[in-house]
C-alpha cells in the first residue's frame, strides 16, 4: 500500500514539474511573439520596448537573437508576419522555432538599430550572461562589469553574486561589485574602504584602472587606501611583468633556434652562406598550408592532426629541394664564399617567384590545431598554448639533432668532415655525398620551422625573409657549426631583444643589440663557442 502511494506522489510531481515547464516555455514563447510583434513597426521606440522584452522573456534564444540584431543579421517579413535571423555562416532561421528556413521571404527588411538601441543591446546581453548557465560565460560578465564601471549594472550583479555558487566566479562577481560600489556616490565610506582592499586583493591592471579613476567626491580616506593599493599593486606588476619579458623572450629564442639550428649545420659544415635558408622556412610553411586543404577537402574530421602529416612531409619537401640545391647549384661553388652567397640569393628570388606564381602573393590562411589554441593564465603570467608548443617542439628538434649526430653513423661521417674534410675524404667518406645530405637535413629542419612559424606569423612568400638576418646573428654569435652554441646565441638574442624593447623600443633595441653583437665578435671572430672546420682551415 504505501508504495502504492509513493508511485502515485512521484508521478503528481512529475506532472507538476511537466506543467511548470510548458508553462514557463508558453510564457517564453508568448514574450518573444509579443517582442516580434512590436519589431514589425519599424520604429526605434517599439524595438527598444521590443529589446527588453526579448531580454526579459527568459527564453534561451533572447541572447542569439540580440547579437543577431546587433550584427544586422534580425530580419522582418511583414508579409509573413515573422522574424528571421541568419547565423554567421548566412544561412536562414525562424527567430520563433529555431529552425532552418527552406524557402526564404522576398520581402525581408533588416531589423534597424542605432547607436542607443546598440547600447541597450550590449547591456541587455551583458545582463543574460550574468544569469547564464556556463559559469565561463559569468565569468566574463563578471570581467566585463568590473572594466565597464556602468552603475547600471549593480544591482543585476549583487543578484548574481548572492546566487552564485561557483567560488572562482563568486569572487570575481565580488571584485565587479567593488569596483561598482566606488564609483556610487552615495555608497557608505567603508563598504569603499572594503572595496578598495578586495581589488588590492585582485592585484592586476584592471583593479589599477579602477582605483585610478576614483570619482572627484570620493572621501580623502578612499582616496588614500587607493594610492598605497595602487602603489603596492604596481611593485608587484612591474615584477609580474619581467616575468612576462622572460617568457617572450624564451618564445622568441625558440623561434630563433627552430630558424638558425638548419643554417648552423650548412654553415658550419660546408662553409656556404645560404641566402636561401629563409625559403626553406617558407616552403615548410606552404607545405602547412597545402596538407590542410587537402585535409579539409578529403578528410574534415582529420584537421586536427593536420601538423602530425605536415611535420615530415615539411622536412622531405625542404630536405629535397636542400639537397637539389646543392647537387645542382652549390657544389660547384665550393671554397668561394662570396659566389655561394650570390648564387643562393638568386636561387631564393626564384623560389619566392614560384611561390607567388603557384600560390599567389596574397597571405594563406594556416589554422591552428585545439590543442595550440586558447591561453592559460599563472598569477599575472599569460601563456598562449601555440607558443608553449612551439617552445616545445624547438626543445624536441634540437635533442633530437643531437642525438642523431652523436649515435648515427651519417652524424659521425658529418663531424668528421666538419673536424678535417681532407683526413675524412682518405678514410674512405664521401664527403660529396655528406654534403648533399647535411645540405639537406638544414633545410629539412628549416621546414620544420615553417611548420612552426605557420602557427604565429602570416604564411606568405615572404616569411623566410623576417627571419634570415637573425638566423645569421645567431650562428655567428654562438659559434659557427656548433649546435650548443646555436642555443646560447638564440637564448642571448631572444632574451635580450624582449628585455631591451620595454625600455628602448623595438627599433632602438634592435639597433643596440646589433652593435654589442657587433662588438663582441670583434673580440671574438668565432663566437662564443669557436669549431675548427672547413671554413676555418681554407
Amino acid at each position: 500500500m504505501f508504495q502504492t502511494y509513493k508511485v502515485a506522489a512521484l508521478s503528481l510531481l512529475s506532472w507538476i514539474a511537466f506543467l511548470a515547464f510548458a508553462v514557463s516555455t508558453s510564457a517564453s514563447a508568448d514574450g518573444l511573439e509579443a517582442a516580434f510583434a512590436k519589431l514589425m513597426d519599424d520604429s526605434f521606440t517599439q524595438t527598444s520596448v521590443a529589446i527588453d522584452d526579448i531580454a526579459g522573456s527568459g527564453s534561451t534564444a533572447a541572447a542569439p537573437i540580440l547579437q543577431a540584431m546587433a550584427d544586422r543579421r534580425l530580419f522582418v517579413s511583414p508579409a509573413a508576419k515573422s522574424v528571421y535571423y541568419r547565423d554567421v555562416g548566412g544561412k536562414l532561421f525562424s527567430a520563433s522555432q529555431g529552425l532552418p528556413e527552406t524557402a526564404e521571404p522576398t520581402d525581408l527588411a533588416t531589423v534597424r538599430i542605432n547607436n542607443k538601441l546598440r547600447g541597450q543591446i550590449e547591456a541587455a546581453l551583458a545582463n543574460l550572461t550574468v544569469v547564464s548557465a556556463d559559469p565561463a560565460k559569468r565569468l566574463d560578465a563578471a570581467q566585463a562589469a568590473l572594466k565597464s564601471q556602468d552603475l547600471t549594472k549593480l544591482a543585476g550583479i549583487e543578484q548574481a553574486l548572492a546566487r552564485e555558487t561557483d567560488g572562482r566566479v563568486k569572487t570575481a562577481f565580488a571584485q565587479a561589485r567593488a569596483a561598482l560600489i566606488l564609483m556610487k556616490p552615495d555608497a557608505p565610506e567603508q563598504d569603499k574602504l572594503a572595496a578598495v582592499a578586495l581589488l588590492k586583493a585582485r592585484g592586476d591592471q584592471a583593479a589599477v584602472s579602477v582605483l585610478r579613476s576614483l570619482p572627484a567626491d570620493a572621501p580623502a580616506s578612499v582616496r588614500e587606501a587607493a594610492t598605497a593599493a595602487v602603489v603596492a599593486m604596481e611593485g608587484r606588476l612591474a615584477l609580474w611583468n619581467v616575468a612576462q619579458n622572460f617568457w617572450y623572450g624564451l618564445s622568441l629564442s625558440s623561434v630563433l633556434l627552430l630558424a638558425a639550428v638548419g643554417l648552423a649545420i650548412t654553415f658550419g659544415v660546408m662553409g656556404v652562406i645560404n641566402m636561401a635558408h629563409g625559403e626553406m622556412v617558407m616552403i615548410g610553411a606552404y607545405t602547412t598550408f597545402v596538407v590542410q586543404e587537402v585535409l579539409r577537402d578529403k578528410a574534415p574530421g582529420l584537421m586536427d592532426y593536420s601538423l602530425l602529416f605536415a611535420v615530415p612531409l615539411a622536412f622531405v619537401v625542404a630536405g629535397g629541394i636542400g639537397v637539389a640545391i646543392e647537387r645542382g647549384v652549390i657544389r660547384y661553388l665550393y671554397g668561394r664564399p662570396q659566389e655561394t652567397l650570390l648564387a643562393t640569393w638568386g636561387v631564393s628570388l626564384i623560389l619566392q617567384q614560384g611561390v607567388r606564381t603557384l600560390f599567389g602573393p596574397s597571405n594563406r590562411e594556416v589554422s591552428a590545431p585545439a590543442f595550440m589554441t586558447g591561453s592559460f593564465k599563472i598569477g599575472e603570467l599569460a601563456f598562449t598554448w601555440n607558443r608553449v608548443w612551439i617552445v616545445v617542439f624547438a626543445g624536441l628538434i634540437f635533442a633530437g639533432l643531437l642525438v642523431a649526430l652523436r649515435y648515427t653513423s651519417f652524424g659521425l661521417q658529418m663531424r668528421a668532415v666538419t673536424q678535417n674534410r681532407r683526413m675524412a675524404g682518405s678514410m674512405g667518406i664521401a664527403t660529396g655525398r655528406v654534403d648533399a645530405l647535411t645540405f639537406g637535413l638544414g633545410s629539412g629542419i628549416a621546414g620544420l620551422a615553417g611548420v612552426a612559424l605557420s602557427q604565429i606569423d602570416n604564411v606568405s612568400p615572404n616569411l623566410g625573409q623576417s627571419y634570415i638576418i637573425d638566423s645569421f646573428l645567431v650562428v655567428v654569435f654562438g659559434g659557427v657549426g656548433n649546435l650548443w652554441g646555436t642555443l646560447v646565441g638564440a637564448l642571448s638574442i631572444g632574451m635580450a631583444n624582449k628585455l631591451l624593447e620595454p625600455y628602448a623600443g623595438a627599433v632602438l633595441g634592435k639597433i643596440a643589440l646589433i652593435i654589442l653583437i657587433i662588438a663582441f665578435i670583434q673580440k671574438r671572430p668565432r663566437g662564443l663557442f669557436a669549431l675548427k672546420g672547413r671554413a676555418v682551415e681554407s
